[in-house]
């Protein structure tokens, strides 16, 4: 039976959701009893901040660079940056992943906050044959989250970078304000799952990976962590962050672009986000970005509602999109549109660690290691 939640617009399009007797869904419930209680963006925020910016610029001394910022040309990572340089005095090293599928309007964000604020930028370059083929295994396994392998690139090739130059501080742009509401598990597993990656690989690939960036959660999240001591700063977790606020001071003074949609970045991701996984699986993840801004005070249900029945994609143009992305992957639209109608598969009919990953999760929250406020 069909159920929406009263509060967000998260419905039954995620299988696991439940919901009390207000009709209020568990996303809801999980942002105000364990998120909203712990989240301080005031003056104890501030002084979290100060606090970090501090160590940040000490251990940074005599450095060219005093950490990493990776930048996608999207809202969060952008506004972390002007607020990193112009705020708070940072030196990053601005850090970009080409996974071969950046948008114009990504290539423009980038280049006008980096030349405007006078910053080196660092671009790797992942070897376009094995993410092309890296690609086309996950779209041949069947499974919903064919992101993972741009995804994994940009996790890993930023934390393998910080580990190579020394460099022990990552600004990361995850937040609370436009992110509280999780993924469906079934349509975004866990991207740095290695028995589920080499086992869709060790069926569907044809390509040896030998230049990809590969990194288990073990090592980014056990060994650089804790042994290498590299941190991961969450900036916008720790002070108000209103998106619409920030795509007004971006545009005012970078003549910064704004998309359509958040992760509109990257062309792949647009098309997977609004239109495989809706047409595919049933899925729209504007769900998950508008229940997030519902929550955070963003944006109406109303207005959430009023978008949702709208297709995210457009439809006089889609045809164009489907033909792109075929003939980047070199392969035929009959192709394509195969695995489009092919027979549904998720990440269970595959190898992998879920259950390491949600012990491994309750452990490190037992111990004070993880919290629902991620630093």
């Amino acid at each position: 039976m069909y159920k929406i939640c009263s509060r967000t617009v998260m419905d039954t399009s995620d299988t696991r959701i439940t919901f009390n007797d207000e009709g209020v869904c568990d996303h809801a419930i999980d942002f105000y009893e364990n998120v909203l209680p712990n989240w301080h963006v005031g003056q104890q925020g501030q002084e979290y901040i100060h606090s970090v910016i501090q160590k940040i610029k000490h251990d940074g001394l005599n450095r060219e660079f005093d950490c990493i910022l990776g930048l996608s040309g999207g809202v969060d990572s952008s506004y972390m940056l002007h607020l990193a340089v112009k705020e708070y005095g940072l030196r990053p090293l601005v850090f970009h992943v080409d996974g071969g599928w950046n948008s114009e309007l990504a290539v423009h964000n980038i280049h006008v906050l980096v030349e405007k604020l006078g910053l080196d930028l660092f671009t790797e370059v992942i070897n376009w044959e094995e993410m092309r083929d890296f690609q086309l295994a996950w779209f041949k396994s069947g499974v919903p989250h064919i992101d993972l392998p741009q995804d994994h690139a940009f996790v890993a090739t930023l934390y393998n970078f910080a580990a190579k130059h020394g460099i022990r501080y990552i600004l990361n742009g995850g937040n609370i304000s436009t992110e509280c509401v999780r993924n469906p598990m079934e349509y975004f597993y866990y991207g740095t799952d290695m028995i589920h990656i080499k086992d869709i690989i060790r069926r569907f690939g044809q390509v040896q990976m030998q230049t990809y960036p590969f990194s288990s959660i073990l090592r980014h999240k056990i060994y650089l962590r804790y042994f290498r001591r590299i941190k991961v700063f969450r900036l916008l977790n720790h002070r108000e962050y209103i998106k619409s606020d920030a795509v007004k001071l971006l545009q005012r003074e970078y003549d910064w672009k704004s998309y359509p949609q958040k992760h509109f970045e990257s062309r792949f991701t647009k098309f997977y986000e609004s239109y495989w996984l809706p047409e595919r699986f049933g899925f729209d993840p504007r769900r998950v970005q508008f229940s997030s801004l519902i929550l955070t005070g963003q944006m109406s249900r109303d207005d959430a509602l009023s978008c949702l029945k709208k297709p995210a994609y457009d439809s006089s143009t889609i045809g164009l999109d489907f033909e792109y992305v075929a003939t980047k992957l070199r392969i035929s639209i009959d192709e394509l549109t195969h695995y489009l109608r092919m027979p549904k598969r998720f990440y269970w009919d595959y190898r992998n660690q879920e259950k390491l990953f949600n012990t491994g999760a309750h452990i490190l929250k037992a111990i004070g290691l993880e919290t629902s406020i991620k630093r």
